[in-house]
């Protein structure tokens, strides 16, 4: 969750290499920031607050130094508080350590250290790691030594980063928490996430689990817990730095939600046959599930609901888990493939799901936006949803892009037959996605219901997963209650939440069976005089009974349910600019979640 960003080679401008990536990595944790530089000695600044303030602060410090580390941070132990931020230094301030992930065995490390006298700073997990460190340089270890012992005494999961006063050097580790090299002709970078230091180049090299790797003037090597040097793939990032940025947009968010039809094409470039009428995933080989068990978190999940709902209808067995649940009571597995739907690919809850499952001898598949990402890596398969990157930490882009690459993994491995209508539906779903986002009324619907003290999603069918995911984006950035319902159950308990001032959102497309009772669904809630704003294509009598519509074009029910996301995604985002939130760092919230 949290930002780590590291560089060595980058001279006099590397306080402000370190804090250019810090802004850029902002979406994984804002509570609070701070930097380390080092030559003969050590300098840290750190405070409460974002990366602004911290560079606000920085404009009256000094610090030198030709190596440098920065952290910004969502808090797990301990408030954002000064003291808190990292990073940590140990008692002579000598070391300084950022450090991404939890230390679970921190309070037996931290009483045996201050029972041999060492002075805490901080609440904070991490700090035991620098005096861990201080005490083995005052054995006599060399610098990069005392990291790796401090390392073998930890448990849980870490993503590391230290610097020690007189080494011109960065020591890193990795277990269970995100980081990646960033390689240069003149520099080296490391961070949790390539944006980081996207700018400055598009070289990277992956750490895997277990690996520690040093940066210094001569370069970088990787090598694992023995010492051992390991010889590392170097690949190469295909995206623009500038899709890291604004574009002229308010916030990322609406960027992103505006960037949804090139993010759909990219999405089904070279996968659609039109005239042979197929899907084309060849490169994930013959799968053929027999069965399917889905593992996901957050939007992920709902977007592993509605693909679960897409394998029942095409006649395979399949289920959607929340991969916290699924990661400590796993269900039986038999011959069912395993599919990890992660955007990030570095969902702690979701990689140790796919992990149990491979433990048990499952197949895996990783559904997801990041290329050389953990579960991409790990799982025996990976089907790449291709959105570009996503820096607003409510997902919007990612999840049209999971829906779209879930439905062709369905059409390829069970849709069985002419899939021709299918694939024109999916063709056409980029220019109906714009034709949305030209039209749309979201915003004066918002302001109608800006006040409301609670909102309520609900749909059937494919629609039910799209209401989940409405009812979340209106908490994630809004801050208000909102929930969402299969529509079929507002009358076993829902109901009773209902009033004039709770505004109920009703997916209705197509004038099938679902249709007709989702528009019984809105005369119950009209009855109680709630209001009520219909997303649908005018095929059904939705509208009739409905106070406020929100049209979507006419298609097939598969693309339906993006087309339906997206009036509900800027219904959330107006709503929340209404209410003067913060739309791309919400409270309390980080984009990728690494920690369980």
């Amino acid at each position: 969750m949290c930002g780590i960003i590291g560089c060595v080679g980058r001279g006099d401008v590397t306080l402000e290499t370190v804090l250019h990536g810090l802004e850029k990595l902002e979406y994984r944790g804002y509570d609070s920031a701070g930097v380390a530089l080092v030559d003969d000695t050590l300098s840290v600044y750190k405070n409460a607050g974002e990366i602004e303030d911290l560079r606000a602060a920085l404009a009256d410090e000094t610090l030198t130094g030709e190596v440098g580390i920065g952290h910004t941070r969502w808090s797990t132990h301990g408030p954002p508080t000064d003291a808190n931020a990292h990073p940590h230094v140990d008692c002579n301030h000598d070391v300084a350590v950022v450090h991404n992930g939890i230390i679970e065995n921190y309070q037996t490390l931290r009483d045996e250290l201050v029972a041999a006298g060492h002075t805490f700073r901080s609440d904070t997990d991490t700090e035991v790691i620098p005096h861990l460190i201080e005490d083995a340089l005052a054995d006599g270890a060399s610098p990069e030594a005392a990291f790796r012992t401090a390392v073998d005494r930890l448990a849980g999961s870490f993503a590391l980063a230290a610097v020690v006063a007189g080494t011109e050097a960065v020591f890193t580790a990795r277990h269970d928490s995100p980081l990646v090299l960033g390689l240069d002709d003149e520099a080296t970078f490391l961070a949790s996430d390539v944006p980081a230091f996207r700018d400055f180049t598009d070289r990277v090299v992956y750490l895997d689990d277990g690996e520690f790797a040093r940066l210094d003037a001569t370069g970088w090597t990787v090598t694992d817990a023995a010492g051992t040097a390991i010889e590392k793939v170097v690949d190469t990032v295909d995206w623009d730095p500038e899709e890291t940025g604004k574009s002229g947009y308010d916030h990322f968010m609406l960027k992103e939600i505006h960037e949804q039809p090139r993010a759909l094409r990219q999405c089904l470039q070279g996968r659609v046959d039109e005239l042979s009428g197929r899907v084309d995933l060849s490169d994930l080989g013959d799968l053929s599930p027999r069965g399917v068990q889905f593992v996901a978190a957050g939007t992920s999940y709902h977007a592993a609901l509605f693909a679960a709902g897409r394998f029942q209808a095409a006649g395979v067995p399949a289920q959607a888990f929340l991969a916290s649940e699924y990661a400590t009571g796993t269900p039986p597995i038999g011959d069912a493939l395993v599919v990890g739907v992660t955007q990030s690919g570095e969902t702690a809850d979701t990689l140790s799901a796919l992990r149990k499952a491979r433990g048990r001898g499952a197949r895996t598949l990783a559904v997801t936006n990041v290329v050389g990402s953990t579960a991409a890596r790990e799982c025996d398969h990976a089907l790449y949803i291709r959105a570009g990157p996503e820096i607003g930490v409510a997902a919007s882009k990612t999840f049209a892009t999971q829906l779209v690459a879930l439905t062709l993994f369905t059409l390829a491995t069970a849709g069985g037959g002419d899939q021709r209508d299918a694939i024109a539906s999916l063709r056409d779903l980029p220019g109906q996605v714009q034709a949305v986002l030209d039209e749309t009324t979201a915003a004066a619907v918002a302001e109608r219901y800006r006040d409301a003290s609670a909102y309520f999603f609900i749909g059937r069918g494919d629609h039910y997963p799209v209401a989940l995911e409405g009812a979340l984006k209106m908490k994630e950035i809004t801050y208000k209650h909102a929930e969402g319902f299969a529509a079929g159950e507002l009358k076993h308990g829902p109901l009773a939440l209902v009033t004039s001032d709770t505004p109920v959102f009703a997916i209705a497309t197509g004038d099938d069976e679902r249709a007709t009772k989702t528009v019984g669904n809105i005369k119950e809630v009209e009855a109680r005089d709630a209001p009520v704003v219909a997303i649908t294509d005018g095929q059904n009598d939705a509208a009739r009974y409905a106070d406020h519509v929100l049209e979507i074009p006419e298609t097939d029910p598969r693309a339906a349910a993006v087309l339906a996301n997206v009036q509900l995604q800027l219904l959330s985002y107006h709503t929340a600019k209404l209410l003067g939130r913060s739309i791309d760092k919400p409270r309390n919230l980080a984009k990728s979640v690494t920690v369980e």
